[in-house]
């Protein structure tokens, strides 16, 4: 994004917040590149062969976006935070979905297609993360705020840092605790 770029997403932001559908309209064709390098991020985490694509996970995003019309929009940031957490979300729903069919669905699935024989390689269970971070939610809400804007939302120390009001410092070291205590949660459960 250009210098200008990030002050035009806020107002057009401001405007969508104020009821402005045009201002969406306008402002879709400035996030989709960072909406697209977001749900790059999220999928490269997913297990391979994942039936959800990129380009999937970005319109089922920005449906849910636009059905948030009514949130108060703080800035850029705030928008791709925002983004983030409903392709976490999407995500997790996703991974919730496959486990629900696995286990019977409620119906009787038999598949022929190779291509849809689950990986034998082991997937980062995101079901795990959200219930870890759930759970961080409730002992430290800012740090599980932090790991959702960096390790969700792909922002960098100091755009995190402007969302949350904290020094960089303080983000790199609640991100450093907050990582080390999902890790040890998450190793806690698989044992």
């Amino acid at each position: 994004m250009s210098h200008t770029q990030p002050q035009e997403v806020t107002q057009l932001l401001l405007a969508w917040s104020h009821g402005d559908r045009a201002a969406l309209d306008r402002l879709i064709p400035l996030v989709e590149r960072e909406l697209h390098r977001l749900a790059h991020l999220h999928m490269r985490r997913e297990r391979a062969g994942h039936t959800l694509q990129t380009t999937a996970l970005v319109n089922e995003a920005y449906v849910r976006l636009v059905d948030a019309s009514r949130v108060e929009w703080q800035d850029r940031a705030h928008f791709f935070a925002v983004s983030a957490n409903l392709m976490r979300r999407i995500l997790v729903d996703f991974a919730r979905m496959r486990q629900y069919q696995k286990r019977g669905g409620g119906a009787v699935m038999i598949t022929l297609d190779e291509d849809e024989i689950p990986s034998p390689q082991p997937a980062p269970d995101i079901v795990a993360l959200d219930a870890a971070l759930e759970q961080l939610a409730v002992l430290d809400p800012r740090a599980a705020k932090i790991v959702e804007l960096r390790f969700f939302g792909g922002l960098t120390v100091e755009e995190t840092a402007e969302v949350v009001s904290l020094s960089p410092r303080t983000i790199k070291r609640e991100w450093a605790a907050a990582k080390a205590w999902l890790l040890g949660e998450m190793t806690r459960v698989e044992t």
